[in-house]
């Protein structure tokens, strides 16, 4: 096993989803781990939390329908929306886990994915980990980013789904610190390598709810609406601030609705954190996951 594969050394499973699979990691015993990957990442994006918490949990990391090892069903199976990837969650844990506390660890639109279903079952969730992620609106002081909005159309995404390179300068723009190595780049880049391998890419772009009406704007109100059900949840918040989408804005906005949050800035790394100060952070998620919860 070499290249990015000897980074991930995981036997996948996969759960049908009444005609398309759902690629997921199941890895170690224990109480519950589940971890909810973005854009545009997938579960190895996880890595080495998975190699860190395995020897004393149980981790499960799903790959969104249409990213990382998923299948990849075309427009006419499968709706690309917010909804759909929270009830697929639903859907996994009910199969595999459907009892126990878990702790949930959510990065990019994971938080907003991870976050609605958490808002659906309260009861269950243990603690929380928010790495650079949103679980509401696009706050009032934070204009929409440019190179989103143009990945976000028709036409202006073309390039995002028909190039390489473009896939690969967007890669590059999520780390400030480091520079991924080769393998780490070919990890993120080699699922999303082609037009309709990229397509849920750019789907999740365009799904990104800005107003009334559009299609997941509905599901992002309702579960900003049920956050306070968790606001007494022991959390964290590890936030990289040289990202350019999830900035500190967001981290406020985090702030604002959990004070009672553990908060750790990295002045000098970007969105993927676990990639430019993985070892700190990885150290910070295995001494907050072992903490008891005060009864």
């Amino acid at each position: 096993m070499d290249g990015w594969k000897a980074l991930y050394p995981f036997i996948g499973r996969r759960l049908d989803l009444g005609g398309c699979a759902m690629h997921y990691l199941d890895e170690g015993k224990g109480e519950t781990v589940l971890m909810v990957h973005g854009n545009p990442t997938w579960s190895f994006y996880f890595r080495e939390v998975v190699k860190a918490l395995s020897p004393t949990h149980r981790c499960i990391v799903p790959d969104h329908v249409g990213m990382g090892l998923s299948d990849r069903p075309g427009d006419e199976r499968y709706q690309y929306t917010l909804k759909s990837r929270v009830d697929d969650l639903d859907t996994l844990m009910e199969r595999i886990a459907p009892t126990g506390p878990v702790t949930l660890i959510v990065h990019d639109w994971g938080g907003m994915i991870g976050m609605s279903w958490a808002v659906r079952h309260p009861e269950r969730i243990k603690a929380i980990v928010a790495l650079n992620t949103s679980c509401f609106r696009l706050p009032a002081e934070k204009p929409f980013p440019k190179g989103l909005t143009a990945m976000r159309g028709n036409l202006t995404g073309i390039p995002l789904r028909a190039f390489g390179f473009v896939r690969r300068v967007v890669l590059r723009t999520c780390t400030a610190k480091t520079t991924l190595t080769p393998e780490q780049m070919d990890g993120y880049h080699e699922p999303y390598d082609g037009w309709s391998a990229s397509r849920a890419v750019h789907r999740f772009v365009q799904d990104i709810p800005l107003k009334p009406g559009d299609p997941a704007w509905s599901t992002v109100v309702d579960t900003e609406a049920r956050l306070e059900g968790l606001k007494d949840v022991p959390m964290l918040l590890t936030w990289g601030m040289k990202d350019w989408v999830f900035d500190e804005a967001f981290l406020n906005g985090w702030i604002k609705r959990f004070p009672k949050a553990t908060v750790k800035r990295f002045a000098d790394s970007g969105h993927f954190l676990l990639e430019d100060a993985g070892a700190e952070v990885i150290a910070l998620i295995k001494d907050f996951v072992a903490r008891p919860v005060a009864a």
